[in-house]
């Protein structure tokens, strides 16, 4: 049977999601590297061309205040002179930059300075500076810093998948151990993980969680134990003592009671037997079907037995399945097989049908089938699911799924599709 759902998260996923946001965030960083670097690159290369020019403006003006005329590079009234420049104010030197580009003229951005070589009216002595050269430089470290970038993208990337691997690795040790121990293991343990983190943290509480669940079921599974061992002689002896009662409907009702209280409390010492591990199959080779037969048939109910396709009333006499046999226990095969009718007439409704073929029991009736609570988280002592499928303490079920572990069989509860449910049993090879 699997009534516990395992947990399986897209740890494979997560992996691949941590990467790519290492990758996002090492794309946003040499993103914003790149433009600081480009901004500050382009603003150092206009100071130095705005300094340049300042300067050569002084020294050409010294030289046509000298001589008359104006130095080498100096230029006056230039037709291109931004307007800035053209009518100053003042005599003061001024620069200004002019961004425009001519593909025909070999014109790129320009830095200019100028001043006015008198008073007001008097002509504009002008320096310029060809800064070409330098943004086609800008414009090759841009180049070469995406280049660089994505190689060191490329790189960092396996980097990031190995590192969320890693992770993912440890968080899918932790998943899996609490999977385990959400489905019954309650020796899982994580166990110690590598480094001092949140994962590390993770693992310990989870390890702590089932030392102190495991601790509580052992303590809960003693008590039970220690309540139906001290129950089964005072129950003995109140049955001894019904038995001296005149005979009667009170006499009849209250041995009718007594045995109730007697086979609780022995399913209770033997769901205790089966927690503590005490327990121990004594395998024979039998016939599977004269095992089944013979379980419906103690049973008492009127219940339908199929084996290998041959239907004969409420029992067979074994005889159609003689080759059909298994190596288990054959005392406790019984047991699971007549909780597994009782349930169904105490539960369901009838017909209530058992099937036989190769190595499988299938046990079917016709209520209202098995809630959905108990399909989801498997069966529940003393709960017996919906009101619907009547009362009792919910150990059949319980026992029936602790001996079919025992037997390494496998004990799986559905609905059928046009109702009732359905018990399969499923015996090891």
């Amino acid at each position: 049977m699997r009534p516990f759902r395992r947990l399986r998260p897209d740890l494979a996923s997560l992996r691949w999601k941590i990467a790519a946001l290492a990758a996002a965030t090492a794309c946003l960083v040499v993103a914003a590297v790149g433009v600081l670097v480009h901004l500050w690159t382009a603003h150092d290369i206009r100071s130095r061309a705005d300094m340049q020019v300042f300067n050569g403006v002084y020294s050409a003006m010294d030289v046509y205040r000298r001589t008359g005329t104006p130095a080498d590079g100096a230029e006056l009234d230039p037709a291109d002179l931004p307007a800035a420049l053209r009518h100053p104010t003042d005599g003061n030197r001024h620069t200004a930059y002019d961004g425009r580009v001519d593909a025909d003229a070999n014109a790129g951005p320009t830095m200019w300075a100028g001043q006015r070589t008198g008073g007001p009216g008097s002509r504009v002595l002008a320096v310029r500076v060809n800064m070409s050269n330098d943004f086609h430089t800008l414009r090759q470290l841009d180049v070469t810093m995406a280049v660089a970038s994505l190689a060191a993208l490329a790189a960092a990337a396996p980097l990031a998948v190995y590192g969320a691997g890693l992770l993912a690795r440890r968080l899918r040790r932790v998943s899996e151990t609490a999977g385990r121990i959400s489905a019954g293991d309650l020796d899982a343990r994580t166990g110690p993980t590598k480094g001092r983190d949140e994962v590390a943290d993770i693992a310990a509480t989870v390890d702590l969680m089932a030392d102190s669940l495991g601790q509580r079921l052992r303590t809960e599974r003693q008590f039970t134990a220690d309540v139906a061992h001290e129950l089964r002689t005072p129950v003995g002896g109140l049955l001894a003592a019904v038995d001296l009662l005149p005979p009667g409907e009170t006499e009849d009702l209250l041995r009718a009671r007594v045995r109730d209280l007697r086979g609780l409390v022995e399913d209770l010492l033997e769901i205790s037997r089966l927690d503590a591990g005490a327990e121990r199959p004594v395998r024979a080779r039998v016939p599977l079907g004269a095992v089944v037969s013979e379980a419906v048939t103690r049973t008492g109910l009127d219940t339908e037995v199929t084996v290998a396709g041959v239907i004969s009333g409420e029992v067979i006499d074994g005889e159609a399945d003689a080759a059909w046999t298994v190596e288990t226990d054959p005392r406790r095969l019984e047991r699971i097989v007549s909780n597994l009718v009782v349930n169904a007439h105490r539960h369901g409704d009838t017909p209530v049908r058992v099937t036989v073929e190769d190595r499988t029991v299938v046990v079917r009736d016709h209520g209202p089938g098995f809630p959905k609570d108990l399909l989801l988280h498997g069966p529940r002592r003393f709960h017996t699911g919906a009101t619907e499928r009547g009362s009792g303490h919910g150990l059949g079920l319980t026992i029936a799924l602790g001996q079919s572990r025992l037997l390494g069989a496998e004990l799986r509860l559905d609905n059928a599709p046009d109702g009732g449910a359905v018990a399969t049993l499923r015996l090891p090879d």
